[in-house]
């Protein structure tokens, strides 16, 4: 017969934004029948307890994991009382560390699936994705609570735990995506690196957004699950000469979302900390040291913790599109093209602008938009090293084709994320071809806005010149736009191209 203990337990306070709860005890070696805990070779602890607004951000619950267990599985729920207009309700997240302990680094990391999901489990052959498969070895093991937001009435808990007793299994070797795949050599390239399955809170498998991945006429893609790497030994027999598969991690923290792309596969990036906490200097040398490019993600998204606070000093490049282009992306598309200047003056480096799908479920549409980025192969390393030069354009989809470049009077030319080299009074050409956007706008944008513009034809191809000196225009980018929407707003981005910078300034 199935016996429950329900625990109060007694908060005591740990550090700044944390709190530790009192230890849940198991008995020291395996039931011996099925009357000891929920079923043969079980034993089940209930823990139910209550948080005020104002709860630090995470709350960790130590269990004490005797020898002998095999699986470790947890499930829990929150109430979700009435709340008045405009004040958010409770929602809490959940994720577990195992006895090598709870430090910032994520020794112990052995997953987080957010508030996706209202129960897990962990056993050394397999465990729930978003979650990593391993021995469960005995010590203190902590279940983690986010209690994301609170209601004024306070959040109530109830966290069951289930130990499984029996011998280890296997865990298997992961296998990861290979960092190359065929391509054409030195090309423009199509990726995707904003993409969740549901090893986070996307609904879609791996395979299923491989399959999307090609149809959209994707090269690349990069998995960006939150605060979790479980995704990158998800891919096996997926990738393929036509499709390279990268690994990474969204890094969710409550004061903005972190792309990781193409960090080494299992490299865990932590993500409990604020921008007050003076921390994420020390994660992006971590995301850079496996590797990776950081890259914020929508930086003035309007869910709760998803603006970035935390500056672009350390960013790579920046995310200005995400998703279907709407109003929080026209900010921080002006917000990005403001810093152009700075480089301009010679203060700066400049930040490239990459856009990506940010897909989770139908209809969420994996490629819209896509970063195409010029490359000297399609690799992990070539692909990196194109966006941080900024060879990077952004499309809504791969039907639209494009080519930019401005020219001298002498034959000189820069292409896109590159400088030409010219007298400030020189006459200058930019030039724009493309093709895919029906009933769209061109504009060539510089440091003083939006100086030409022009309808292309029903066909939605052409090609537009403009002329001017790098002292009228420091730099030159191109946007292709959809017939305006939003009063007061220009019309949704079809394609836009990062900058080319003219003269001789800095």
């Amino acid at each position: 017969m199935e016996r429950r203990e329900v625990l109060k337990l007694s908060a005591v306070a740990g550090a700044s934004g944390t709190l530790t709860l009192g230890r849940v005890s198991f008995a020291d070696a395996a039931p011996a029948d099925g009357r000891s805990g929920g079923g043969p070779g079980e034993q089940t602890r209930r823990v139910t307890g209550h948080l005020p607004t104002g709860a630090p951000d995470f709350v960790y619950l130590p269990v004490e994991v005797p020898r002998g267990v095999r699986e470790i599985a947890v499930a829990y729920r929150y109430d979700r009382p009435t709340v008045p207009e405009g004040t958010a309700g409770n929602a809490c997240d959940i994720g577990i560390f195992d006895e090598r302990g709870t430090g910032l680094g994520g020794a112990g990391f052995r997953g987080w699936s957010g508030g996706a999901r209202t129960e897990f489990f962990v056993r050394a052959d397999e465990a729930t994705p978003g979650y990593l498969p391993g021995r469960v070895n005995p010590g203190t093991w902590h279940i983690v609570l986010g209690p994301y937001t609170v209601a004024p009435q306070g959040l109530s808990y109830d966290v069951t735990i289930t130990l499984k007793y029996g011998p280890q299994g296997h865990t298997p070797a992961p296998v990861h995506p290979p960092e190359r795949a065929r391509g054409r050599g030195r090309a423009w390239y199509r990726g995707d690196n904003h993409l969740h399955s549901v090893h986070s809170d996307g609904k879609r498998t791996p395979s299923e957004i491989a399959a999307l991945a090609r149809a959209a006429g994707l090269d690349f893609i990069n998995t960006s699950e939150h605060n979790t790497t479980s995704a990158h030994r998800a891919w096996d027999g997926l990738w393929g000469d036509d499709l390279l598969i990268l690994t990474g991690e969204e890094v969710t923290t409550r004061n903005g979302h972190v792309v990781a792309m193409g960090t080494d596969p299992e490299v865990f990036i932590d993500w409990r900390y604020r921008a007050r906490d003076n921390a994420f200097g020390k994660y992006a040398r971590a995301i850079r040291r496996a590797g990776g490019l950081v890259i914020p993600a929508h930086p003035h998204a309007t869910c709760i913790g998803c603006n970035w606070k935390f500056g672009l000093n350390e960013a790579d490049a920046v995310e200005v599109w995400n998703g279907p282009y709407t109003p929080d992306d026209e900010v921080t598309l002006a917000e990005w093209d403001n810093t152009l200047v700075a480089h301009v003056q010679g203060r700066a480096d400049w930040l490239p602008a990459v856009g990506h799908s940010d897909a989770h479920r139908d209809p969420d549409v994996v490629g819209l938009p896509q970063t195409v980025v010029l490359a000297d192969d399609l690799s992990r390393r070539a692909l990196q090293d194109g966006i941080r030069a900024g060879r990077v354009w952004i499309a809504e989809s791969s039907k639209v084709g494009l080519s930019f470049s401005v020219t001298g009077e002498r034959g000189e030319h820069a292409g896109i994320g590159e400088r030409l080299a010219v007298s400030r009074t020189a006459e200058v050409t930019a030039r724009l071809t493309v093709s895919g956007t029906p009933g769209c706008t061109v504009s060539f944008v510089t440091d003083q806005g939006r100086l030409y513009s022009t309808t292309l034809p029903p066909s939605g191809e052409g090609t537009v010149s403009w002329r001017t000196t790098p002292d009228y225009a420091a730099y030159i980018r191109a946007e292709v736009r959809h017939p305006a929407t939003t009063p007061g707003l220009p019309g949704p981005m079809a394609a836009m191209t990062n900058p080319v910078f003219l003269g001789r300034w800095g």
